[in-house]
Parts: structure tokens; sequence; C-alpha cells
């Protein structure tokens, strides 16, 4: 891709975000901090980000390119996108900005799309909907300078991110420890790739609930499979078709719950009185399921408004330090969990 910010970050001896603060011209630089990043520019022959004059009395003020994970195919499709994508749509109909969904079938693609962008608008900011280990599309954002809303947890550069999240370790203790109260003991966790931050999190978070409540951290109770996984189906059958199997589930998403569930059903185990179920995302999975599904609502629509909000505000006012914004969650209570006396 030719010379990049961080190529002049390294002649020049600053980080990259201090030369993409030097192109926005930010107060916050220095005239000798920048005079030096302009003569690495020059000496690299690097322009700053192709854009193209936005002309006056149009109506939209930028774009946000909403950026969905490219190692999940069915990731536009999930409620919890959806409802987060509504969120930002919001916000960039309030600020008068563009929402431009990005995805693609692998990370070149992706990548390419987010090139695209950011050549073709003047002020462009991303929003990444998911936070994962060694991430190709983090580290380019990150290493090009580019104004960028992490959801999740950040895994590196955490002083220098964006981010809304939810606490998510919190949340998983919180889940937990209510099937505690409810009474059970024997408690699974269902997650996905461990490389997800939420996932990991979550699941620390019940392992911590399970330690200090004194319970036992039953290896064959927990699983981590991606649910496209072919292992994904095989592990739970094995988990349940033991006599002594969980008596509750925390489960990481309510697709996984819903199809945990089916799973119960062709078991022949009754929910919740052969086992409980306790979910993630309030979605129409977890309303519609039989029985409802009590779930965690992580209030994915005000994590996309508020990510939003960030990206728009900082792309606004370049000279903002890093924020990091956590949005609450809350139990809501339904049919799936039984409460033992």
């Amino acid at each position: 891709m030719g010379v990049t910010i961080k190529d002049v970050a390294a002649l020049a001896g600053v980080s990259p975000s201090t030369v993409s603060r030097t192109c926005n011209n930010s107060s916050l630089i220095s005239a000798k901090t920048k005079e030096k990043v302009r003569k690495a520019m020059d000496e690299l022959g690097y322009d700053g980000p192709a854009i193209e004059t936005i002309q006056e009395g149009e109506a939209s003020k930028g774009a946000l390119g909403v950026i969905l994970p490219s190692y999940n195919d069915d990731s536009y499709e999930s409620p919890f996108h959806l409802d987060v994508i509504r969120g930002i749509s919001k916000a960039c109909n309030m600020h008068r900005y563009t929402t431009c969904i990005l995805s693609a079938k692998n990370e070149q693609e992706l990548l390419q799309a987010i090139d695209q962008l950011r050549k073709s608008t003047k002020n462009v900011s991303f929003i990444l909907l998911y936070s994962q280990e060694y991430d190709t599309i983090a580290d380019f954002l990150y290493d090009e300078g580019l104004n960028f809303v992490l959801l999740g947890a950040p895994l590196q550069h955490d002083s220098e991110i964006i981010s809304v999240d939810n606490d998510n370790f919190a949340a998983g203790f919180d889940a937990c420890q209510y099937l505690i109260d409810c009474g059970h003991t024997r408690i699974g966790y269902v997650g996905t790739d461990p490389s997800l931050a939420f996932s990991a999190r979550r699941r620390q978070g019940y392992q911590m609930a399970m330690l200090e409540n004194h319970l036992d951290l039953n290896p064959a109770y927990c699983m981590d499979y991606e649910i496209s996984s072919p292992y994904f189906r095989e592990a739970i059958e094995k988990m349940l078709s033991h006599e002594d199997h969980p008596s509750a589930l925390l489960v990481v998403d309510d697709i996984y719950a819903l199809a945990v569930t089916q799973i119960c059903n062709e078991l022949h185990l009754k929910i919740p009185e052969d086992i409980s179920i306790i979910a993630f995302n309030d979605s129409i999975f977890t309303r519609l399921s039989v029985p409802p599904t009590t779930c965690i609502d992580i209030h994915g629509r005000q994590l996309g408004l508020e990510a939003a909000i960030q990206a728009i505000n900082h792309l606004e006012s370049p000279e903002l330090t890093s924020s990091k914004v956590i949005i609450p969650y809350q139990i809501i209570e339904r049919d799936s969990v039984k409460k033992n006396s």
C-alpha cells in the first residue's frame, strides 16, 4: 500500500497518532513536532490520506464506516449487531453523518473497503463491532492513524484507543451469581472463540463467581466453540448426556442459547425443570423461546449510539483524549431458570 503513517512515525520518532494529528493540524501538537513530522512526510513522499472535497451545501458532514467481522459470515444477521447498527444510524441521522456498512468475505477485501472509504470521504471515522486478539483490521486502523472506535475492550494500545463496552467480567460474574442464588451449584459455561474479548471476560467472571462461592469448576462443564464448528453440537450433547450434567448453563449469547435449547429438546431435557439457562442479549430469540429465556440485557442500541457519538466527537475535535465508555447491563428474569428451595 506504499508509504503509511507508521513509516512516517518511525522516521520522525513519534507515534502514528501524532502523525495523524499533525495532518489534522491539531493544536495538541507543538510546532517543533509538526515540523519534524512534515519533514519526514516530505522525505518519504507521503501526502496524507487522499480525500475528495465535499461541496458546500451538501447534507452529509462525513461518514462512519461500521466494520462487521470478516470471520463471521452470519454477523449481518445477528440481532445484536443489527441493534447496535440501529443505534449508530440514529446518532448519524441526528448529527448529519452517513452510515456505511463495511463487510467482506476476508480481511484483504475488508482492508480494501476501508481504504476506499477513507480516500473518498473528507471526514470519516470507523466503528469496529468487535474486539479480537491479533486483529489485522484494528492494527491497520491504528497504524494508519485513522479515527476509530472499538466496540469492546482494547487488547492493545489501551490508552490510545477509544472504546465503548459493557463490563463483561462483572456481567459474567453477576449472571453466574444469579444462578447460584437460585440454588444451582453445578453450573456450566457455553462460550465462543476465546480470542474474542467479550467471551473471554464473561467466562472469567463466571469462573470468579464459582470460586468465590467455593463451587467446583468442572472442565467438562465449560466449552468455547464457534456455533458453526462441527464440535459445538458434539460438545453440548456430550456435556448434557451424563447423569450429573450441569443443572444450569450460562450461555454467551442469544443465538447460542437457541441452539442449546434445541439440543436440550432433542435430548428430552426440559427447561427449566431439568436444566436452567441464562443468556446474554435481550433479542427476539430470548423473548420467543419456549420457555422465554432469562437474559442479561447489554443494551446493544445504546452501545451503538454511544460508539457513534464518540466517533463523531473525536472526529470533529481531534484534540480530545481517548475515552472509555461503559454501558450498564441488567438481568431480565423470565422462565428459563428454576429457583430451587
